[in-house]
């Protein structure tokens, strides 16, 4: 009798430990499969009080006529601190409208390359910091649709030198003459006895160069004595080593710079007007402190050299044509406009 009771009592042992393992593993299977999601808790049987829910509901797409698809886009080098803040917020907010940044193969990445590739068929639209010109769209309707520009922001050229050049500031026609190589040395501007070590990007670099040409050389070619730079960075640097250096870019990439500053220009001798906030940040704060873009005369038009930045668009009535014009439309909302503002630039709206 004992011996039954002995196996009867090892019988029970054994189903109670077995039931408690199996009994443990369903627990923790119940458990994980709570924290993984694929079994809604008793509080998250509402759509409303499911934080994933929430998440998709905050971010829903609500960008008027954005088509679903992969588009191509590319152009201004300009535009990369806005592709950098707006785009990728505008790709979370859509994931459905995907886009994708295009450069030529062959040709220099820019505003020209750009609406070159968008001709050919290469781009959905482009990105640009220049006006389309008349031979582009006489071009574009060749292949049988013309080319819209959407200003979207506004930008400027500010001119870089060296900290340790003592000048108050250029004119126009000053700043011309130094680029088509009528004036030399510093001392012809009301500066020191110095040579001007000229610098700019090439023609084939892109908007910015086409624009200062148009707009500040008035078609002129570049003098002989001109050397050219592959970045501004590149221009940044040398300017920053050489106190008779001069170099323009887009004010964004010049203003906030700790090693050059910027130079107040004007249409007349004696009315400079800075591309930056006064009072100016000195170079020993910077670069704790940068200095900011001069928005308002930007925005009046008052600053020399100012200008806006575009997406070009197809008129074609197709996909391509909505896919631009939904975007331009985007960038032009508050949201959008503040990205722009926080990209360097100055808003438009």
């Amino acid at each position: 009798m004992s011996q039954k009771n002995e196996t009867l009592s090892l019988f029970l042992a054994v189903v109670i430990t077995i039931g408690l393992i199996f009994g443990g593993l369903w627990f923790l299977m119940e458990r994980w499969a709570q924290l993984s999601g694929t079994v809604p808790k008793a509080s998250e049987s509402s759509n409303t009080d499911n934080p994933i829910n929430q998440f998709v509901n905050n971010n829903r797409c609500n960008v008027p006529n954005l088509p679903e698809g992969t588009f191509n886009y590319g152009g201004s080098t300009t535009w990369a601190p806005i592709r950098k803040e707006a785009d990728s917020v505008l790709q979370n907010q859509c994931p459905q409208f995907i886009l994708r940044y295009t450069q030529s193969p062959s040709a220099e990445p820019g505003s020209g390359t750009g609406i070159r590739m968008l001709i050919d068929n290469q781009l959905a639209f482009s990105q640009s910091s220049r006006s389309v010109k008349a031979e582009e769209n006489t071009e574009a309707k060749q292949k049988g649709f013309s080319l819209k520009e959407i200003p979207v922001a506004i930008d400027g050229i500010a001119i870089a030198v060296n900290h340790n050049l003592n000048i108050p500031g250029l004119t126009i026609a000053q700043l011309k003459n130094i680029y088509t190589g009528k004036m030399t040395n510093w001392q012809q501007v009301g500066g020191p006895n110095l040579p001007i070590t000229v610098y700019s990007r090439t023609k084939e670099a892109g908007g910015t160069v086409d624009f200062f040409v148009e707009n500040v050389l008035n078609k002129e070619n570049f003098a002989a004595n001109v050397s050219y730079v592959d970045t501004t960075t590149e221009a940044v640097r040398k300017v920053a080593m050489n106190t008779g250096a001069i170099y323009y870019a887009s004010a964004s990439e010049v203003v906030p710079q700790c090693t050059i500053k910027s130079l107040p220009i004007g249409r007349i001798s004696g009315q400079f007007l800075p591309p930056y906030q006064e009072p100016v940040i000195p170079q020993s704060q910077c670069p704790n402190k940068r200095n900011q873009l001069n928005s308002k005369v930007f925005r009046s038009g008052d600053y020399a050299i100012t200008r806006n930045l575009f997406v070009i668009v197809k008129q074609n009535g197709q996909t391509d044509q909505q896919a631009g014009e939904a975007y331009a439309n985007w960038l032009l909302t508050p949201q959008a406009q503040e990205l722009i503002q926080k990209a360097g630039f100055v808003r438009i709206k």
